[in-house]
């Protein structure tokens, strides 16, 4: 007889286990399914590894720009060691544990769609009301003649890496070529970023780009834009990036950060006819529905490559399934690149507001000549900061900022944004004395409507 749940979840990464918990806490009969390890590529590969090995030389940073300490140095083989075990040396059997305490079934393989409700999960079929799909992304490779042949990192081998190479070039200079260029470069690493964009993180306003341009190379990293990979080979021990107008770089090693693509090809979604878009992606409704009885969250939708977003949609889809209607909105979601010092952003660009037919109006701070907190904070402060509006709503558009522990502090703007405040109230605003968190209201006075 086939095993019936009340949901099968197909992917336990953040915006699976979130999903399955709130549904186990409903009272559900859940079954989840991950073909590698509980707590998925965030987990194990990206934002924890990641994290933590940039966490120990920003700190070292910290001490070197702060007034009346010095004194710190890195270690490799303790950062490393820490690393594994936040990512709890590449074992879930903890967490395997712990989800078949609450109730679940735990079902380690790779899951296919058959039909109606059937899930199969090597040769074994399993059937539910309600089939969720968080199957994550993997590293796009780019088309570049030779990368077959010469060492090629992603996210992953970048991550769980044992020793540091004596050189490396990251292709692509969006989140994932900045943070691990830095990291790198911090624990002695020559560094190459190429990125064919005219500036860093492309997507977003020019000046953050500009910005962490100016503070990596003061970090001795070798940024070109405007430059593109169209060749690679080897030449004795070296790989030889060649360069699109002529050039060439030597490294180590390659790593790549040109993006993700949904692991949706072949989950058998067909089968119940759920067609993929035209990036490979499942398309979900505003309820994250892709199809009767059929969820999805995450990167697997193609709606936005955040791990805060999969969680957020895992949150909706467990309400939807446990009859609490609920539509998934994604306005004021922040953005954030953990360099050092880290960019933050969250809503539009003006470009972006722009093509949306609106009138924006901007503004931009220093925030060492507006404010006290960067003073206290550090010698030669960093930090800077803008906001867009739109002039006749007079709400906030979007935000960024550049500049110490900004991932927390652009909190403050994405709210804002999300629930569209109106200017003036968000002028009457008291922050704590003092913060970052001041920059915004004085970033909003200089708006001219």
């Amino acid at each position: 007889m086939t095993e019936h749940f009340d949901a099968i979840v197909i992917g336990m990464g953040p915006g699976g286990e979130v999903a399955a918990s709130q549904l186990l806490r409903a009272g559900k009969r859940v079954a989840v399914v991950e073909r590698e390890l509980i707590g998925g590529e965030c987990g194990y590969w990206a934002c924890i590894p990641s994290k933590t090995l940039l966490r120990p030389p920003e700190a070292k940073g910290e001490v070197d720009r702060a007034a009346g300490v010095d004194g710190a140095e890195l270690d490799w083989p303790a950062t490393r060691d820490y690393r594994d075990y936040m990512i709890r040396h590449l074992d879930d059997s903890n967490q395997v544990k712990g989800y078949e305490k609450a109730g679940a079934t735990v079902l380690k393989g790779v899951a296919r769609v058959t039909g109606p409700g059937r899930v199969d999960v090597d040769d074994q079929t399993y059937s539910a009301e309600h089939i969720v799909v968080a199957t994550g992304s993997d590293a796009s490779i780019p088309p570049i003649p030779g990368l077959d042949q010469v060492p090629v990192w992603t996210n992953r081998e970048a991550t769980t890496l044992t020793e540091i190479p004596q050189r490396a070039v990251m292709i692509g200079g969006s989140a994932v070529g900045v943070e691990l260029g830095l990291f790198l470069r911090r624990f002695g690493a020559r560094v190459t970023i190429l990125e064919i964009a005219d500036r860093l993180l492309a997507r977003e306003e020019p000046r953050p780009g500009e910005l962490t341009e100016q503070y990596l190379r003061d970090e001795g990293i070798d940024v070109r834009t405007n430059t593109n990979a169209v060749r690679v080979h080897r030449d004795g021990n070296d790989t030889v990036v060649e360069l699109d107008g002529g050039g060439e770089v030597r490294c180590d090693v390659i790593i790549v950060g040109t993006g993700r693509t949904p692991r949706a090809g072949d989950l058998g979604l067909e089968t119940v006819g759920i067609e993929l878009g035209e990036r490979g992606q499942v398309v979900v409704d505003d309820h994250c529905r892709a199809g009767d009885g059929v969820w999805a969250l995450g990167d697997v939708t193609g709606v936005m490559p955040f791990t805060h977003v999969a969680m957020y949609m895992g949150r909706v889809i467990a309400d939807n399934i446990a009859g609490k209607e609920r539509v998934a909105r994604y306005d004021g979601i922040p953005r954030v690149v953990f360099a050092d010092p880290e960019v933050a952003a969250v809503g539009l660009t003006t470009q972006q507001a722009e093509q949306r037919g609106l009138s924006p109006v901007t503004a931009e701070v220093d925030l060492s000549h507006a404010i006290a907190r960067p003073w206290t904070y550090e010698n030669n402060p960093r930090g800077h900061l803008g906001v867009l509006a739109d002039r006749d709503r007079r709400i906030l558009l979007g935000a960024w900022a550049v500049g110490p522990q900004a991932s927390e502090w652009i909190h403050t703007a994405a709210l804002a944004v999300r629930e569209q405040i109106p200017v003036e109230r968000l002028l009457d605003q008291v922050a704590q004395f003092p913060t970052y968190n001041e920059g915004w209201l004085n970033g909003i006075q200089r708006l001219k409507f």
